[in-house]
C-alpha cells in the first residue's frame, strides 16, 4: 500500500520486555476484532478481510477489516485494510527501555476518499471513536505482556 496520509500515534510504556509486548502484540489484535460483531462490521463495510486467517502477527494473515502486512520481531507489526470508504494502516511500534519495560506506539494512516470517505472520517476519526478503539487496544496489549499471558 502506497504512502498514505498521517491520522495520529499513540503511546503506552509497558512494565514487560520488548519480547512479552510483542508477542501480546501479535495476539491481542486479531483476538479483539473476531468474533460475530467485528467479523459482520467488516462485511457491512465491504472490507477485503472479513474472517480470520493465519498465525497471528504472520504477514498474509487476516482477521475482520485487517491483514498483516509487515512483521518484524520484536519490533514492529503493520496491519492494513480497505473498504469501500477508506484505505488504511495501523503500525504497531516496540521500543526496548531497558530493565524489563518498552514503549508500545501505534501510528494510523489512512486516506478516506470522495465524498461518502469523507462522512466516513468524520464518523470515525471526528467523534473520537478511533481514539478510544487504538487506546483501548494499546491497553489490552500493555497488560497482557504486563501479566504475562500474551502466549
Amino acid at each position: 500500500m502506497d504512502e498514505l496520509p498521517f491520522i495520529d500515534e499513540h503511546s503506552r510504556t509497558v512494565d514487560a520486555t520488548a519480547e512479552r509486548t510483542w508477542d501480546a502484540t501479535r495476539a491481542v489484535p486479531s483476538r479483539s476484532l473476531t468474533g460475530g460483531m467485528p467479523a459482520a462490521f467488516s462485511r457491512l463495510l465491504g472490507c477485503e478481510q472479513t474472517e480470520l486467517a493465519g498465525e497471528p502477527g504472520t504477514v498474509g494473515s487476516t482477521f475482520p477489516g485487517f491483514r498483516v502486512a509487515g512483521s518484524r520481531a520484536p519490533a514492529e507489526l503493520a496491519l492494513e485494510g480497505r473498504h469501500r470508504f477508506s484505505r488504511y494502516r495501523l503500525t504497531f511500534r516496540i521500543e526496548d527501555l531497558g530493565d524489563g519495560r518498552s514503549r508500545l506506539r501505534a501510528e494510523t494512516r489512512a486516506d478516506f476518499p470522495g465524498m461518502r470517505g469523507r462522512l466516513y472520517r468524520t464518523l470515525v476519526i471526528g467523534t473520537r471513536g478511533h481514539v478510544l478503539m487504538v487506546r483501548r487496544m494499546l491497553a489490552a496489549i500493555g497488560d497482557r505482556a504486563e501479566k504475562g499471558t500474551a502466549r
